[in-house]
């Protein structure tokens, strides 16, 4: 290499390229040393001065991401593409990744993890812009379990310092509900199960919110909540011909999963709509149950937010009016009577109003019970160490010892007297 450094042996300056299969050497034609061997440098001018360098300043830096972290990228951006997310909330997808994935934990974390972190990357960018997804979607496309990613959520949204609001209810019931094959009549679905969407979609939400109010859904899983809500908003928009057909069916009719928690739900909104059914006269005298209440949905959300607060918060008032009128204060016994026949048609005479419910949360209502551990059986040998401050109880005083003493004698003394020789 004309020009260049020397040879560090004989001090030549003949020094030449031989390129051994792939490793490129720099050897000295005089002396045949071999001056470098396979040296990462970055130009040729370094490696004329015969300058070592390091990886990251060599031409090896653009290769710095590694396969797994290249591979979880193109997972991001293959996600964003089948949810249909916009351009922007992709690029948020793969930032968030990167920052990630710079931490020591998650680069060393198990391919589990790092396959579930894909989904919490493009969950928290859709929760940022208020897109309505949920994390069992995302686990369903990614075959991922429900635990492990809301661990690695919760993991990735505190390292990372990110404020993430909670998902708007409204929001979350158009997006499911738009799921539901029941919109289109087709070989599957008969023409008496088909329905209006926008009929629908209004009915389910007004039953939600009354969930809502009513304590059935904070602290619960939404899905299950809007499965039972869709289902009593179908099968009231025409109850003589869906009464008969059972959730289960529902949701295979409409091609949706059924949650296990489902059934309970609804168990719990039709309790509240008897309840509220109470309140309206025209509705007591027809003795409704969970099945007939269903016909009469409409009307009772009509007048939600008064029949809610009578049947569960006002209570108190009208139990105290009921008190006074069956007492007639200020009214003759016969006007009282009959004011308390009108109030109550089949109530018998004399008979307390049913209290109203309290609105408390269902785990308030029904408190799980504890299980009450067995006090621990303890058996006396006699071997058993005694403390100090039980030693203590075994100490006699002086005191003590001299009416012992005196006892002992007195009794010896009586036993003398009785026994002479």
């Amino acid at each position: 290499m004309p020009g260049g450094g020397r040879c560090p042996d004989c001090g030549s300056a003949e020094l030449v390229d031989d390129s051994h299969y792939s490793q490129s050497q720099l050897v000295c034609s005089d002396c045949g040393c071999v001056v470098t061997e396979g040296v990462l440098t970055t130009t040729f001018s370094d490696e004329g001065n015969l300058r070592e360098v390091t990886y990251s300043r060599s031409t090896g830096e653009n290769e710095q991401v590694s396969r797994s972290q290249q591979r979880g990228l193109r997972r991001v951006r293959d996600l964003c593409r089948v949810l249909q997310l916009p351009s922007t909330f992709e690029d948020t997808a793969v930032a968030y990744y990167q920052q990630a994935y710079r931490h020591s934990g998650i680069r060393a974390a198990r391919l589990q993890k790092k396959e579930v972190l894909v989904g919490c990357c493009v969950l928290i960018t859709c929760r940022q812009h208020n897109w309505p997804l949920t994390m069992g979607t995302i686990c369903a496309l990614l075959y991922a379990d429900l635990e492990v990613f809301s661990g690695t959520y919760m993991q990735i949204v505190k390292l990372l310092g990110l404020d993430v609001p909670s998902l708007c209810l409204a929001d979350l019931v158009k997006t499911y509900c738009s799921s539901f094959k029941l919109f289109q009549a087709s070989p599957s679905v008969p023409a008496k199960y088909v329905e209006d969407k926008e009929k629908m979609l209004s009915r389910t939400l007004q039953l939600v919110e009354l969930a809502d109010e009513t304590w059935l859904v904070t602290g619960r899983h939404p899905l299950p909540v809007i499965t039972a809500a869709t289902f009593l908003a179908w099968q009231s928009l025409q109850p003589s011909e869906r009464l008969t057909c059972s959730l289960a069916r529902f949701c295979k009719l409409a091609n949706v999963d059924l949650p296990c928690p489902a059934s309970s739900r609804l168990q719990e909104l039709l309790a509240v709509l008897l309840r509220m059914a109470e309140q309206l006269a025209w509705l007591q005298v027809l003795r409704l149950d969970k099945r007939s209440v269903v016909k009469h949905i409409g009307d009772l959300l009509q007048h939600r937010h008064t029949l809610v607060r009578k049947a569960f918060r006002d209570g108190t008032a009208e139990l105290e009016a009921g008190e006074k009128q069956q007492q007639g204060w200020g009214k003759s016994p016969g006007q009282g009577k009959e004011e308390a026949a009108t109030s109550s048609l089949d109530r018998p005479e004399g008979k307390r109003p049913a209290s109203p419910a309290l609105l408390l949360p269902p785990c308030m209502l029904k408190p799980p019970k504890r299980i009450c551990p067995p006090p621990p059986i303890s058996t006396v040998t006699g071997d058993e160490d005694i403390s100090d401050s039980e030693i203590e109880q075994y100490l006699r005083t002086p005191q003590e010892v001299r009416d012992f003493q005196k006892a002992q004698a007195a009794r010896q003394a009586a036993i003398g007297v009785s026994n002479p020789p």
